[in-house]
């Protein structure tokens, strides 16, 4: 099954779904120091040693004023799995850190021995900044090369950069102003059913990546360990932003219904929009997670918080096209912004409004129909209280800000699936709110979401992560005191 964000490439008789010349070569620039990087590690493969190790994929995934998660992967050299990485080499794993390079002086450790480590460092100051390393059997950890397509998958400043192990630094932010009201886990694209992850066909580099053989089927584990980690975490609602299966398969959303009550109640803890994955002519995901005959789209209040759920669908296409409100649901929408402008909002639904600087080329089938986007734009204009935007589809961490609505935050959330896989916890403050972004940490979602980083031709990390820090940990200042958090 392909997945949503690349779906559109097989389906050559759209021309107006292809991207324009402008845009393949600007997707060509970013991509070259990519692939040269790729090409140039492939021929450094030579014979293992027993005692050799390799500590690379160094990434900062969350980072808020109190804590950091830092994960690597460690292997031995010179071998291959059969997906293009070394063969896991089961060590232990610590962080050492402190406020000056030269004196690294506390330490964080891993836990029990793994090849997929994850460390969360505690009791940070906000707005100090940290220097790290991240060591297996003394070896320090390289970073995944962001930077090499403007980016940082290792902190927020390009110090240590130009080493290899470092230290490397971020610093924290401030905490959102006022106090915690509630805190939401965004998540999209389950893709339940899916067996291969990122299976372009007919292109050579993009194969796709599968399960290893006599393990679960991956959209299962990432699903349940994404629930598990949301509760973890201190969510108090969850929101699920469409592609819930790969085809709209009825067991498919039927195992994903299960899955997602785990967390709770449907439509009390737990909301859910359509993707265009989940359209079929059955009706299957509205048997599934939609109430009698109603739409998909609906609005609920959440102790003074509006959340809108949109479903972005609402067309009888291939997937692969454009997505779409319809005029009933977008008249819907925009009469209930026009009732109540003011009132603190949060919305979400599968198709992100605009798709802006992405390491792919960009098509008309990445985002909303450009007149719909534009009309929910002027909406948002003419409605202060909706504060952020939820979307998925692209498959990656993205902030985006838009001149029309710059009091709305688009937070597109990478899939749930697969590479990073996890989500983004909101977290609603009287002055304020936070978005970050938490892999799984459930050890068999950890190894795929290491298997699965060899999705496009182990380019996906580029695209998916995030090309900042802030792409997938931010901090917005703004009066949500009409928020109870009473829920």
């Amino acid at each position: 099954m392909r997945c949503c964000f690349s779906a559109h490439l097989p389906a050559l008789a759209a021309l107006s779904a292809l991207p324009g010349p402008g845009e393949v070569l600007r997707s060509g620039a970013r991509l070259a120091p990519a692939l040269l990087r790729s090409a140039a590690t492939a021929r450094r493969v030579r014979a293992a040693h027993p005692d050799d190790l390799a500590a690379v994929h160094l990434e900062l995934v969350t980072l808020t004023e109190d804590r950091a998660v830092v994960t690597w992967f460690t292997g031995v050299p010179g071998t291959d799995d059969g997906a293009g990485r070394p063969l896991p080499a089961v060590t232990e794993g610590e962080v050492v850190y402190g406020t000056h390079p030269s004196r690294l002086n506390r330490v964080a450790s891993g836990g029990p021995p793994t090849a997929h480590h994850q460390v969360e460092l505690t009791g940070l100051e906000p707005g100090q900044t940290y220097y790290y390393q991240a060591r297996s059997r003394g070896v320090a950890a390289t970073p995944t090369s962001l930077h090499l397509v403007r980016g940082n998958a290792v902190g927020t400043s390009a110090f240590g950069l130009g080493t290899r192990g470092g230290p490397y630094s971020f610093t924290t932010p401030q905490p959102p102003p006022g106090r915690h009201l509630l805190s939401v886990a965004l998540c999209n694209d389950l893709h339940l059913g899916e067996t291969t992850a990122g299976l372009v066909g007919g292109l050579p580099l993009l194969r796709g990546v599968l399960q290893q053989p006599g393990r679960e089927p991956y959209p299962e584990i990432m699903s349940r360990a994404l629930v598990e980690e949301a509760r973890r975490r201190g969510a108090d609602v969850l929101l699920a932003g469409g592609d819930i299966s790969a085809g709209g398969a009825a067991h498919d959303l039927a195992e994903a219904r299960r899955i997602l009550d785990g967390f709770g109640t449907r439509g009390r803890d737990y909301f859910v929009v359509r993707g265009n994955h989940d359209r079929s002519a059955e009706g299957t995901f509205a048997t599934a997670f939609v109430d009698g005959d109603g739409p998909g789209w609906f609005t609920r209040d959440l102790g003074g918080l509006r959340v809108v759920g949109l479903d972005t669908y609402v067309r009888a296409g291939n997937g692969a096209d454009a997505g779409g409100l319809g005029r009933e649901q977008l008249a819907w929408f925009q009469q209930r912004l026009r009732e109540q402008p003011d009132q603190p909002t949060l919305v979400f639904g599968h198709h992100p409004l605009t798709v802006r600087d992405s390491l792919f080329p960009v098509t008309r089938g990445h985002c909303l129909d450009r007149r719909q986007a534009g009309s929910v734009l002027d909406a948002y204009a003419d409605a202060p209280g909706v504060f952020l935007h939820h979307a998925g589809h692209t498959h990656r961490n993205k902030r985006t800000v838009l001149a029309r609505a710059p009091h709305v935050t688009q937070q597109e959330v990478a899939a749930a699936k697969e590479y990073p896989g996890g989500f983004t916890l909101l977290r609603v403050h009287s002055g304020g709110f936070a978005l970050n972004h938490y892999k799984a940490g459930d050890l068999a979602a950890r190894q795929w979401s290491e298997r699965s980083r060899r999705v496009a031709g182990g380019l996906w990390p580029h695209h998916s992560l995030g090309r900042s820090v802030a792409d997938r940990n931010s901090v917005t200042v703004r009066d949500l005191s009409g928020i109870t958090g009473r829920l």
